[in-house]
């Protein structure tokens, strides 16, 4: 396949996987599946790209393994936290807002789907990499995956331990990585995006896998990601957050501020 018909493939399949999120959430109230879907959805592009993509065997494989593994780790997480708690915050003050009107509710689901059509781009890239031998790249990006899932993975256990202790009601994790970064997972779920820049070196369309780190930044930064995540810590958590925000940086790792 060429690139536009891989993508194409993995719009239509994401459409429909999003379609069944929206109905499982419309039984159950719970948007939360949205991203559970997303992570699944963008993990198995990856594998689908590399099934069908017209590059060497090595990055294709390389491809199929960590992104779909990303996408399994990321998906079981969520998944995990959406069937054992009720609707995360974001979803509960859109619920607010539109009520059971389910014309919206697909939207946002598909929505997402294009997501995962445009984070999809970084993995049509690899699968059309002609690199038949093992390289420095390759080697660099194993390492930046290795890194950067680790680290969100390790986050992801930090925050889970420290909510599941009911002294933290209303509390701000400042644990582990959390005092360094207000949103540790986020970070390194950004620099997971520049594995596959490093492993489409080579590829006619390498500068396609540089949507995957600009996007998310940009969506994490300014759209979707911090700004909603923020807000509700500020409904729920109020002047114990606000002085998280003053005290420890907001995304990249750096050593905190003295309190005030």
């Amino acid at each position: 396949m060429n690139p536009w018909q891989q993508l194409l493939l993995v719009w239509l399949v994401a459409a429909l996987a999003q379609t069944l999120g929206w109905r499982w959430q419309r039984t159950r109230a719970n948007a939360g599946i949205v991203d559970v879907v997303w992570s699944f959805g963008v993990g198995g592009a990856a594998v689908l790209a590399a099934a069908t993509g017209g590059g060497a065997l090595l990055p294709r494989a390389l491809l199929a393994v960590l992104g779909g593994l990303w996408g399994l780790r990321l998906g079981l997480y969520l998944w995990h936290r959406v069937r054992g708690e009720a609707e995360d915050g974001r979803y509960a003050q859109l619920r607010l807002r539109w009520g059971n009107d389910q014309r919206k509710w697909f939207a946002m689901f598909q929505f997402q789907a294009l997501l995962i059509a445009l984070f999809s781009l970084p993995f049509l890239a690899v699968a059309a990499n002609p690199s038949a031998a093992w390289n420095a790249w390759f080697v660099a990006g194993i390492a930046m995956w290795l890194a950067s899932v680790g680290g969100e993975a390790i986050a992801d256990r930090q925050l889970a331990d420290f909510r599941a202790n009911p002294a933290s009601k209303g509390k701000t994790c400042r644990a582990g990585l959390w005092r360094y970064s207000r949103h540790p997972n986020y970070f390194f779920e950004w620099l997971h995006w520049f594995a596959y820049v490093l492993l489409a070196i080579g590829s006619p369309i390498a500068w396609l896998a540089w949507a995957g780190p600009v996007v998310m930044y940009v969506f994490l930064r300014w759209i979707s990601g911090i700004p909603y995540t923020e807000a509700q810590a500020l409904r729920t958590r109020g002047e114990d957050y606000a002085r998280y925000q003053r005290s420890t940086p907001m995304l990249i790792p750096w050593f905190p501020k003295e309190d005030r």
